[in-house]
């Protein structure tokens, strides 16, 4: 019942090109959006400190979104669960190095606050969102969710993999959090601190990308014994793939997000060789959309 609740293919035939209907990953997108708009038209003129929602803002919160539905809800889904390693591999990075870090980006500062304003909710986020948990977390459940093991099981299981996907989202975004962080209350790191986070978070899943493309044999049994799609992409070249979409794709985005960082500083420290002061820069560079603080 739960496969047919949450994995439903209504398409017509047995080719993956057969663009099935998930109805998992749209209930999903459309009650984020739904949350989402109720947060700017209904619990934001009932907050006496909220601020406006900006359209850079809303703009990345519906490109998370979408990237979530992408992930999940297009032929890429029916590739990864039935076919490739490689297509996969390219779901995992969708959700969490792509989704994850523009749905931090698109929720303004005045709901993060409001929903720390929760009983409780404000010590647990401080655990949650500490640099060292937030990245240890985030790295075992990669380790955890590609052993060999996990990986047939969510194969074999909708409810399992459904499972899976939510919680990878979740623990990106805690994992974004040091980086991309809106609040005092819970800040996000100085510059160089991001830049060698980010380094370390490239380096670590590069490592099991390592094991998966120069293994001498298919690691994944599921893969092993897939249906084919084209000639010559056997099940070890599909490896070789997925292992090369895991640490280049990975490093190419968190490589970008460390150029980020490094910029930033360096205009920081021009500013304040000046004699500028730089929380003013920073308002007028943020009112610009040229920083990553919402």
């Amino acid at each position: 019942m739960s496969n047919l609740l949450l994995h439903l293919g209504l398409g017509i035939g047995p080719d993956w090109v057969d663009w099935l209907v998930h109805p998992d990953a749209i209930l999903l997108c459309l009650a984020l959006e739904w949350g989402y708009l109720y947060a700017a038209r209904e619990l934001r003129p009932r907050l006496s400190d909220a601020g406006q929602l900006k359209r850079s803002q809303a703009l990345l919160f519906h490109a998370g979104v979408l990237t979530l539905y992408l992930a999940g809800g297009t032929p890429l889904h029916d590739l990864g669960e039935e076919y490739l390693l490689s297509a996969h591999m390219v779901q995992h990075l969708l959700f969490t190095l792509v989704a994850a870090p523009l749905l931090l980006a698109g929720v303004p500062s005045w709901l993060w606050q409001a929903l720390l304003r929760l009983p409780r909710v404000l010590p647990v986020a401080r655990i949650l969102t500490r640099p060292l948990f937030a990245f240890a977390q985030f790295n075992a459940l990669i380790l955890l969710t590609h052993l060999p093991a996990t990986v047939d099981l969510a194969l074999d299981v909708a409810l399992f993999h459904f499972a899976i996907h939510g919680l990878l989202v979740v623990a990106a975004m805690l994992m974004w959090w040091p980086i991309l962080s809106p609040l005092s209350e819970l800040p996000r790191l100085s510059y160089p601190l991001q830049m060698a986070y980010l380094f370390l978070q490239s380096v670590l899943p590069s490592v099991m990308a390592s094991f998966i493309t120069f293994s001498d044999r298919v690691v994944y049994p599921f893969y092993a014994h897939a249906p084919r799609l084209w000639d010559g992409l056997d099940p070890m070249s599909d490896q070789q793939i997925a292992g090369g979409i895991m640490k280049l794709l990975g490093s190419i985005i968190l490589w970008s997000f460390m150029g980020v960082a490094f910029f930033q500083w360096y205009r920081r420290e021009e500013a304040e060789s000046r004699g500028l002061p730089w929380d003013e820069v920073e308002h007028e560079l943020d009112e610009l959309g040229l920083t990553s603080r919402r």
